[in-house]
């Protein structure tokens, strides 16, 4: 799992078609409780907005997250930190 801050969306108006209907956000990784210069796309699964801290799986945990396994997903946001 990693750990970042949603720092913006992802507009994209042609997409795969088993992705229509998700939400694409733009997270910058947290890495030894330090904010780095690493960006990662994933899509949104929990409601998370933009400045709020989420936990992001990856690989095939990620179309599991998503219960689409033949999604085209590498990183999913599953849990917005308190």
């Amino acid at each position: 799992m990693l750990k970042g801050i949603i720092r913006g969306n992802i507009v994209s108006t042609r997409k795969q078609e088993s992705l229509v209907g998700s939400k694409f956000m733009e997270v910058q990784l947290i890495k030894n409780g330090a904010l780095t210069e690493e960006f990662i796309i994933a899509i949104d699964s929990v409601g998370a907005g933009i400045g709020e801290t989420v936990l992001i799986t990856t690989g095939s945990a990620a179309r599991l997250a998503l219960h689409n396994t033949s999604c085209p997903a590498d990183a999913v946001i599953v849990g917005i930190v308190d």
